[in-house]
Parts: structure tokens; sequence; C-alpha cells
């Protein structure tokens, strides 16, 4: 796994031998190309970060900070060392996501969530209600879940996109403008 664009294009990644699921190269570049211009400067927030592969993109393309949020203790550990890696700082949280949502008071432009495949349909909800009160009027939900599940929703949000991708799928969904 690589950072595929920007200041860090070609650095390697490492992940865990087990209990993480890595974007796809062609999933990462198709996010990445709808996001576009939503990236220079934006605060983004990596919930289940895993290898932090989401954030560390949005750094080498420009993002303006970073905020990687992470449960697994070798994931976590992993995780430093890509940062390290890549040399574009952020800030890595050892959290639930959910708790750290509801305890955090920061907003972000961008914000990028893989919740285990496992992880409820509710407990999916919660985590896109809560993850909407964190971010900026216009700014993005970006989803990866199992393919077939039913159409997660938030009052606060709309879904702008739904792409396939083997047997997952991501959904981009944007808080409305003030």
């Amino acid at each position: 796994m690589r950072i595929i664009a920007g200041r860090a294009k070609g650095r390697r990644l490492k992940a865990p031998a087990k209990g993480t699921r890595p974007f796809t190269g062609r999933a990462k570049e198709a996010v990445f190309s709808a996001l576009g211009e939503r990236i220079p400067g934006a605060r983004v927030l990596d919930l289940f970060a895993g290898t932090g592969s989401l954030g560390l993109e949005a750094l080498s393309r420009g993002a303006g900070s970073a905020t990687f949020v992470e449960n697994g203790g070798s994931a976590v550990a992993i995780l430093r060392e890509n940062i390290a890696t890549v040399g574009l700082g952020g800030r890595i949280v050892h959290s639930d996501a959910v708790a750290f949502l509801r305890r955090d008071r920061a907003s972000y432009d961008v914000i990028f969530a893989d919740p285990p495949y496992a992880d409820s349909d509710e407990g999916v909800l919660l985590m896109l209600r809560l993850a909407a009160d964190r971010l900026e009027p216009g700014g993005v939900v970006v989803l990866h879940r199992r393919a077939g599940g039913s159409e997660p929703a938030s009052d606060n949000l709309h879904r702008t996109d739904r792409r396939r991708y083997g047997d997952s799928e991501i959904w981009t969904f944007k808080k409305e403008e003030a």
C-alpha cells in the first residue's frame, strides 16, 4: 500500500497482519478524485483510521491537518510508524470513534469513516449523526461499508454519491451549507 499522489507520492505504508481492511488503490483514487479541491487546506478526521491511509493521502495532497482516531493497539503502533514515514504530521487519538466524537469539539471539513464491517447499522447511524455535528457546513463524510447494506442516513447529511468496489461500497454525504 502506498501514498498515490502529492508530496509523499510513492511512500509505502505498513499494515497490521490482521484486523484492518485497507482501501484499494482504485477506490482511494476515485474518492480523492471526487473530493478534488476540498482537500487543500482541509481539516481532516480519519475515523477507524487503521493504517492512516486516507488521512495520510489527504495530507500528501495538501490538507491542513489530520486527526487519526483508532482503537486497536497494534493498528495504533503501525499508524505511528506510517505517520513518521510520510513525515507530514498528524495527531493520533487512541480511542473508540463514537466516544471520541462525543467528547471532541473540533470541526472538520472532511471526515473519513471506515468502521469494521461487523459494526451494526445502528452503530454506524449513531457515528454518522455524531460526525455530522463535527462537520463544517458544506463538509463531507466518506463512509466505507460492506456492499449491499441499507443506506445509512442522518438528518444533517444528504448522500451525494455511492460507488461499489468489489464487496464494499463508498458512500459520500454532504452537510448542508448554512
